[in-house]
């Protein structure tokens, strides 16, 4: 059985029919699916779990990465696979794996697609598909929904909030300790990804693989916020990956603490948490699979 969890909000995605036209796709692809629209993002684990408990074998998530990390976190580790329904803005998990944002597309793969095993990254727990941070994007990120309950609109808000916040950010120390070795850095941001990031060119900000089981650490030690802007042109034009400007390296576990803190404004896949310190990541090889399309029917 296939259950599809329809987040309607999605990259603006309002569509009263949506539901009822995916139901025809699945069934013109030769599957059965149990469409259940979203009320609210939190109601989202509930969801899986009935469905889990309803005996599904594929959950699909249809929405954007906040859908889709919401759906991952509870099957990882189980038989059950996500299937992706990439409703979203930017899709980056989708984009990454190489699944179509096709939506006829996608619904076929969902159908009569493989199962693919990938890695996801755990911080203190809680499991995270694309990545976490801490630093100036938790700051824009809480500033940004500020601004939305004001009345702004997603990207004007997100802009206005970057603006302010990288104005006054005055960083943070952080001791990374993985694989034995310790350091300690001043810097902006520290950014945990689930596999390597592109740093440098077209594919700034991609990954070319899901499954190599390793977590990348990103920092900037020698980089003040109001100076990220020109860092990221850089990194566009090739010149970033490997200055003193910007640091990587990869472990399968890591620690970060921060002296004299207790709790600590975390962002995970685009949602902001606060957590206690030290923050403990781990990756695990192999944890969800997903649904993509056979060999040879890309």
């Amino acid at each position: 059985m296939i259950a599809v969890l329809l987040n309607l909000t999605a990259g603006g995605s309002k569509t009263s029919d949506l539901p009822r036209k995916l139901e025809v796709m699945f069934a013109g692809a030769g599957a059965a699916a149990n469409v259940i629209v979203l009320e609210s993002p939190g109601q989202t684990p509930d969801a899986v779990r009935q469905a889990l408990d309803a005996g599904a074998t594929v959950v699909v998530a249809g929405g954007g990465d906040g859908t889709v990390s919401s759906v991952a976190r509870e099957l990882a580790g189980t038989q059950v696979a996500l299937g992706v329904l990439p409703l979203g803005t930017l899709n980056h998990f989708a984009k990454d794996l190489g699944l179509t944002l096709d939506l006829e597309k996608a619904v076929d793969v969902i159908a009569n697609g493989v199962r693919t095993p990938v890695d996801v990254g755990v911080l203190n727990g809680r499991a995270f598909i694309n990545n976490s941070s801490i630093g100036i994007y938790p700051d824009i990120v809480v500033e940004r929904e500020a601004l939305r309950g004001r009345g702004h609109r997603k990207l004007v808000a997100f802009l206005i909030a970057t603006g302010r916040v990288l104005r006054k950010f005055p960083g943070v120390v952080v001791r990374i300790s993985g694989g034995g070795a310790s350091e300690t850095f001043r810097t902006p941001f520290l950014f945990v990804a689930n596999n390597e990031y592109q740093l440098e060119g077209i594919r700034l900000g991609r990954r070319s693989r899901l499954d190599e089981g390793r977590l990348y650490a990103y920092v900037a030690p020698r980089t003040h916020a109001r100076d990220l802007p020109k860092l990221a042109v850089s990194a566009l034009l090739g010149r970033a990956a490997g200055t003193p400007s910007l640091r990587a390296f990869a472990a399968t576990e890591l620690e970060v603490d921060i002296r004299g803190r207790r709790m600590l404004r975390v962002a995970l896949d685009g949602e902001v948490f606060y957590m206690p310190l030290p923050l403990r990541y781990r990756i695990r090889h192999g944890a969800l699979e997903v649904m993509t399309a056979a060999r040879g029917t890309e």
